[in-house]
């Protein structure tokens, strides 16, 4: 069987295809760096992390954009007319006053891994734009209308334009051709397909929260009109009749369903294998009860489905509940690499499963400054929306424990360096060491910020000595703590023990659909040149 999520932690707006034995899924990044991971598998069981879409972040400035806005929802298409790969995404840049001004753009390359053609601009209609290629050698890009105006549904219809691949532009203005497929309300997430006589177009509802669901329509002419599949929505947590297209509010917490594991499951995109079986995948949840918090965002997951006499697609158990097990595909079972526990940065080079907020990690995290070392220059204070140096990686599991090994020499107050837990820049936990003027040394503390509040538990305060110094951080559940050591074996707890639940969409007010991240940071708010070296970075879930 298939264990969901396939994709666990901050993976959402799964976008899946296929060119030949290999398949590819593309997922959201908002405000981190390199954007767009791209996900390979053989058999759909088994995933490793293969690329990342976008890694210049010149041409695609994220800098002083606030959490939960940048990269949204990508679409990734492989054309096998033209032998190329298409993704179309959206930046996102404000969601103030509910106007939500977001770019669409599309890029192209021959190979997964790049290079990568210039954005070309596509509109600014609303978010979760998709590309489709008809057999007629046109293509399409559908996606939200964004709705403005008093007394109009919200969040807006489907809209679509035809795409001129020769000029990189639409023709003339997208027209609306959607308007959901079941009374939910909240419609986005497009993605058109053909099959047979006829265009078939799957959308998100309800919001990307508790009601979340696919939905399918289907028609025999591109521009529609659609008709709904009687049996929606085909795949959701929250089965059942909800009438919500009054309720704009993406989160709805009252369709919580205590029957399944899976919550929020929708925003689907499904594949065709050669053997004929059909596979979506789609995002999830997996909350703390009863808060309703979702510290790890959004994941992946995939459901086994099949296509109907009549021409409907189905769960293949006959329901459309999402499930935590899923029947495997008949390809063969094919093992990847995965993200390794323990990087001692010896290879001289950056694993691509690091992140940081809003810039390249490369910017200020050098591993050929001192081999078996990350060394990582402080910037502006992690709170900043422009320039923080912070090394993360996905938190994966809620019982996870992550270590490092640090050299790092404070001389003013403004240096600190040490081990993060990082939802955003306004709700994070941080094992520091940095220069205590009131002890005259070196020291270590830990620093909180919850929701814009900063708390320095200064009851924690130790003063050490300038050697190497282990930091590391317990999530066990609910309880989520720091400790430290000098030799890597005697561990001392410090600080609080924290409410892990907090780190979520459904807690902070900065920001939203992102997730966990757990890393390594330095600070340098003086000049910008100080830097910390980090021995070894060690990941690693002590239960799934």
């Amino acid at each position: 069987m298939i264990q969901n999520p396939v994709i666990p932690g901050f993976n959402p707006d799964p976008c899946i295809c296929r060119k030949g034995d290999d398949y590819y899924a593309a997922v959201s990044t908002f405000e981190w760096m390199p954007g767009i991971p791209v996900y390979h598998s053989f058999d759909l069981k088994h995933w490793e992390l293969y690329t990342h879409v976008i890694t210049d972040d010149e041409a695609v400035d994220l800098k002083k954009l606030p959490s939960a806005k940048g990269i949204w929802a990508p679409c990734l298409t492989y054309c096998e007319a033209e032998d190329l790969f298409y993704v179309v995404y959206g930046v996102m840049h404000s969601m103030n006053a509910r106007y939500f001004d977001v770019d669409n753009y599309v890029i192209t390359a021959k190979d997964i891994k790049g290079p990568w053609s210039r954005p070309a601009y596509l509109h600014s209609a609303g978010f979760d734009a998709s590309l489709f290629h008809d057999d007629n050698g046109k293509k399409y890009v559908v996606s939200l209308e964004w709705e403005t105006r008093e007394g109009y549904e919200k969040p807006g219809a489907i809209c679509m334009a035809e795409y001129d691949p020769a000029r990189h532009e639409i023709i003339g203005y997208p027209r609306r051709i959607w308007n959901g497929g079941t009374d939910r309300g909240c419609i986005e997430a497009p993605h058109l397909t053909k099959r047979g006589q006829y265009y078939y177009i799957m959308c998100a509802e309800g919001g990307t929260g508790y009601n979340h669901c696919v939905t399918m329509g289907r028609s025999k002419h591109v521009w529609g009109p659609y008709e709904k599949d009687p049996a929606n929505p085909i795949v959701t947590s929250a089965p059942g009749e909800s009438y919500e297209r009054h309720d704009p509010d993406h989160l709805k917490p009252g369709y919580y369903n205590p029957q399944s594991v899976l919550q929020k499951s929708g925003h689907g995109s499904y594949v065709e294998l050669p053997t004929g079986e059909v596979y979506l995948l789609h995002l999830c949840a997996r909350p703390f009860v009863p808060e309703l918090r979702c510290t790890l965002g959004r994941e992946t997951a995939i459901q086994k489905m099949h296509w109907t006499d009549d021409g409907w697609l189905r769960m293949a158990d006959g329901s459309n509940l999402a499930k935590l097990e899923v029947p495997e595909s008949s390809l063969p079972e094919m093992p990847l690499p995965q993200i390794p526990d323990f990087d001692g940065f010896d290879s001289g080079k950056l694993g691509n499963w690091y992140y940081a907020p809003r810039i390249m990690p490369h910017r200020f995290a050098d591993v050929s400054a001192r081999q078996g070392y990350v060394r990582i220059r402080g910037q502006e204070s992690l709170t900043s929306l422009h320039k923080a140096s912070i090394l993360a990686r996905k938190l994966t599991s809620l019982h996870a424990v992550a270590t490092t090994k640090m050299e790092f020499v404070p001389e003013v107050y403004q240096h600190s360096a040490g081990l993060i837990l990082y939802y955003d820049n306004m709700n994070f936990v941080f094992l520091r060491k940095y220069y205590s003027e009131t002890l005259r040394q070196s020291a270590i503390c830990v620093i909180q910020l919850e929701n814009g509040e900063k708390t320095e538990y200064l009851d924690t305060r130790i003063p050490v000595e300038d050697l190497p110094i282990y930091f590391r951080l317990y999530v066990n559940g609910r309880d989520t703590w720091f400790a430290w050591s000098y030799d890597g074996t005697d561990y001392q707890k410090i600080g609080k023990v924290f409410d892990t639940s907090k780190f979520s969409d459904e807690y902070c007010k900065y920001g939203e659909f992102t997730g966990t991240m757990v890393g390594l940071a330095c600070t340098d708010s003086m000049k910008h040149m100080h830097c910390a070296d980090f021995d070894f970075f060690e990941y690693s879930c002590t239960k799934e």
